[in-house]
């Protein structure tokens, strides 16, 4: 069991492209700034747009002010919206960004960890100096993947928010390097750089679990 199965997925995101259009009464609700539009807004995407943000904030009260918010602006900006884009994606993309932001400017209120301090060390040739233990065929034990599940959870949450984000989008969300660049306006490098860096940070944490719990074992 790789990284990625051990990153929880749900199927039903934000975006389903087989219904571009399935948003457009909606749409010409909040347009028309009609009394019930804001309320069959939260009605269809509140609880996914929820979970995004709790994914991406890992807190819940946070993740509350951020649909709140983003939910606002989308009421607020729904004149700019040109249906280039699903309705869905424009939404996503407002969430997304006030979950960034929130992240933020929590960390920024505190010390944050340094990456290149925590991440495996290289040589010249971009291989591990260390040894590189191969614990996968060790996770079939259910105990041992709550407690990966656990460490997982925790150094996704040590992630600082550039980092952070991506991830989520990438491996949790499913987004493809692409929409991550266009929802963060970044390029598709750098998405990609942040995303194997942050990779490689889980993989240690991981790995750092793994000789934990065998320490424990033999002891």
């Amino acid at each position: 069991m790789g990284l990625q199965m051990l990153v929880e997925r749900e199927s039903d995101v934000i975006v389903d492209r087989r219904h571009t259009d399935r948003d457009q009464d909606l749409v010409n609700a909040l347009r028309l700034r009609q009394p019930m539009a804001t309320e069959c807004l939260v009605t269809q995407y509140g609880e996914r747009a929820y979970r995004l943000a709790v994914r991406i904030t890992g807190n819940g009260q946070d993740a509350e002010e951020v649909v709140q918010d983003a939910f606002w602006s989308v009421a607020r900006k729904i004149d700019t919206f040109r249906g280039e884009s699903a309705f869905g994606s424009w939404l996503y993309r407002i969430v997304s960004n006030a979950a960034y932001q929130k992240l933020r400017g929590r960390q920024s209120r505190r010390h944050d960890i340094s990456l290149e301090e925590a991440l495996p060390l290289f040589d010249e040739s971009g291989r591990h100096i260390t040894p590189v233990a191969d614990w996968s065929a060790c996770v079939d034990d259910p105990a041992t993947q709550v407690e990966l599940r656990t460490a997982l959870s925790a150094a996704i949450a040590e992630l600082p928010a550039p980092y952070r984000i991506v991830l989520v989008l990438r491996d949790v969300e499913g987004r493809s390097n692409g929409e991550i660049a266009d929802v963060l306006g970044l390029t598709v490098a750098v998405v990609k750089t942040r995303v194997h860096r942050a990779r490689l940070f889980l993989r240690k944490r991981l790995a750092d679990c793994m000789t934990t719990l065998e320490v424990g074992a033999t002891a």
